[in-house]
């Protein structure tokens, strides 16, 4: 086994604090301190008074100081109570509230939502606007015999009506699922008919990467489809190009479903806390998709909580997370506007017309916190793009999400977007716990290849095989949640009365500990941590377990000749050991070398080397 230095080994320091005293979390530590009579020091200090066994105080600490609007206040002293699962206890039985209403706790002329998309066209919505927005289509849902527990779906894209249709359901107690306009037919359907919705909404013209696309033939078979499922109305959106509406058979105009608001007000029904919000997917190994319900008050804490105190996103910032309607990560940028921020909403890619032309846009949106991916990243890196060269003025943190992001793309990054102006971190979660469990804190040091934190009230420990927590040992291992937390999903959709899909997909390796699936490793010197790809993908030639991140990290020099890669292991039933491949996928104009093709066996260590001195490289 490799030792902790084999994982760390580029991890030097690439920003210190400024102020650790000015951030968010510490502000929140000393709120705590004062109501408590405590004395705590750091961070790490409030992490372990979050995950303590009195951590009931923490989760209502953090709902007085995040302001969260509701009717009935939660009872301290009946934090949870008894769930169908033990697993799933019942948050704050007695407090009542909205989801939508908290979003939309801002309701003067400030920017809401800044709108954007390769056409070059920017459209900007007021907290005024989008409140009556929020009405007008509120009041068209409930004309159409919408209710609490009703399901409204959208295949949309990331827009202003995209918010307000997740808004508008909310604020009635409607449950929401979206979509983004690239999920295939089946994909869709495969979703859709498992939740049975009442209402659909559906693009018909969209523009990505300078193509238009048309999605009529796709939604005429959706509706069709659902038809038979229960859907009572299915509305077509205008064109994302022209504007115009485009005809499906037996879809309902946008405007003419509007034009059943009869002029009510804008009601947001006063709801348990673990009323469902959202249905969210996540696809397993085999079978359709898993239907994730969310609770409004478990989505509302949680990802409130991220946007302030991991990501700094407070008031009358401007959060650019660039994402789709059908990414987890889009939940996380509507709860901007529960903290008074602008948010932005870019349907596009990141690369068309150019790469200039969008850190134009960040330039000129003055962005101050913005979410990306690590292969965004990487490709910038790749072209030799230098962010420097646009002022970037106002930004002062990037995320990065959706998968690990190596050293050298971190240290490339860092440099590229500012030097230590700019506070860069790396951030994992997942889609099942509406939540990260490891984030950034801007008051720690950051390191290169390191994720800084664990966040605020999740309990994270890494297991071995054998349940035993090895975190200080500096060796790999998975990554659990050992207490509960607001985001744990409801249900499944479809599940049994009793659970057993639930408790199969996230309990059933250790009773009571949730397991995220993600294998990773903590750097007992620094505290940091790194995740080394998925724990049901790792890697184990010759008994060596390690990740695919690792051989993608070997390969961050080679990102001008390559463009894409694929790790995977591979043993079949008449093999003795896992062989490893590499799949390799070039730039235009670029041929696999044979220096690269050499490339693992001069950059990994001994163990490594010898379990793959026969890795496989397929071009």
């Amino acid at each position: 086994m490799s030792q902790p230095s084999t994982y760390f080994a580029e991890s030097t320091i690439l920003r210190q604090p400024d102020d650790p005293n000015r951030t968010a979390a510490d502000a929140f530590r000393r709120f705590v301190n004062r109501r408590h009579g405590l004395n705590l020091a750091t961070y790490h200090d409030l992490h372990a008074y979050s995950v303590a066994e009195t951590s009931n105080a923490f989760w209502i600490d953090l709902w007085d100081y995040l302001g969260i609007v509701s009717s009935v206040h939660p009872d301290s002293q009946r934090v949870t109570s008894s769930g169908y699962l033990d697993e799933v206890p019942i948050w704050f039985p007695d407090a009542r509230l909205n989801y939508a209403e908290n979003m939309l706790v801002r309701t003067d002329d400030g920017i809401a939502i800044t709108a954007a998309g390769e056409s070059g066209v920017v459209v900007d919505c007021s907290f005024r606007e989008l409140r009556e927005q929020v009405r007008r289509m509120a009041a068209a849902m409930r004309a159409s015999g919408l209710k609490p527990g009703d399901r409204v779906a959208a295949v949309v894209r990331n827009s202003v009506l995209a918010v307000v249709l997740a808004l508008a359901t909310a604020s009635i107690g409607g449950i929401f699922s979206s979509t983004a306009t690239d999920m295939g037919t089946q994909g869709v359907l495969d979703r859709y008919e498992q939740i049975t919705p009442k209402l659909v909404f559906a693009e018909t013209e969209v523009l990505y990467a300078g193509k238009v696309v048309n999605l009529v033939p796709r939604i005429t078979t959706v509706f069709e489809r659902l038809r038979t499922k229960g859907m009572s109305v299915g509305v077509v959106l205008p064109s994302a190009v022209t504007g115009k509406p485009k005809d499906v058979f037996g879809g309902l105009p946008l405007n003419t479903f509007l034009d059943q608001d009869d002029g009510r007000p804008l009601l947001f029904e006063q709801l348990p806390f673990s009323h469902p919000l959202f249905i969210v997917y996540s696809s397993g190994t085999s079978g359709p998709p898993k239907c994730i319900v969310h609770s409004a008050g478990g989505a509302l804490l949680n990802t409130k909580r991220e946007a302030h105190f991991h990501y700094g996103i407070s008031h009358n910032d401007t959060y650019f997370q660039y994402t789709s309607t059908g990414w987890i990560m889009w939940t996380i940028l509507l709860a901007g506007l529960s903290l008074g921020s602008r948010i932005v909403c870019y349907d596009g890619s990141p690369l068309h017309p150019t790469p200039a032309a969008f850190l134009s846009f960040i330039d000129t949106q003055n962005v101050s916190h913005f979410g990306t991916s690590p292969r965004y990243l990487a490709e910038l890196m790749g072209r030799d793009i230098k962010p420097k060269q646009w002022k970037l003025e106002a930004l002062r943190s990037i995320v990065s999400t959706g998968a690990p992001l190596t050293a050298s793309v971190f240290a490339w990054a860092q440099k590229a977007f500012g030097g230590e102006r700019v506070h860069l971190f790396s951030t994992s979660g997942g889609t099942d716990a509406c939540a990260s469990f490891v984030s950034g804190m801007s008051s720690l040091p950051t390191y290169a290849g390191e994720i800084q934190s664990k966040c605020l009230g999740m309990a994270v420990e890494i297991f071995s095989p054998t349940g035993t927590n090895i975190e200080s040992s500096g060796t790999p291992g998975e990554l659990v949640c050992t207490k509960p937390h607001p985001s744990v999903p409801l249900f499944l959709w479809g599940d049994t009365p009793s659970g057993d899909k639930f408790r199969e997909t996230y309990f059933s390796v250790w009773p009571g500990v949730w397991r995220q699936g993600d294998f990773i490793v903590a750097n007992p010197i620094t505290h940091g941590m790194a995740i080394l790809g998925r724990s049901d993908g790792v890697l184990n030639p010759s008994g060596v377990r390690f990740g695919s991140a690792e051989i993608y990290s070997a390969l961050e020099g080679f990102s001008a000749e390559v463009e894409d890669t694929l790790c995977v292991g591979q043993r079949r039933a008449q093999d003795l050991d896992e062989s490893v491949f590499l799949f390799v996928k070039m730039r235009p104009g670029q041929k696999l070398s044979p220096g690269l093709v050499a490339h693992e066996e001069n950059d990994w260590g001994k163990e490594e080397q010898e379990a793959c001195s026969q890795v496989g490289v397929r071009s």
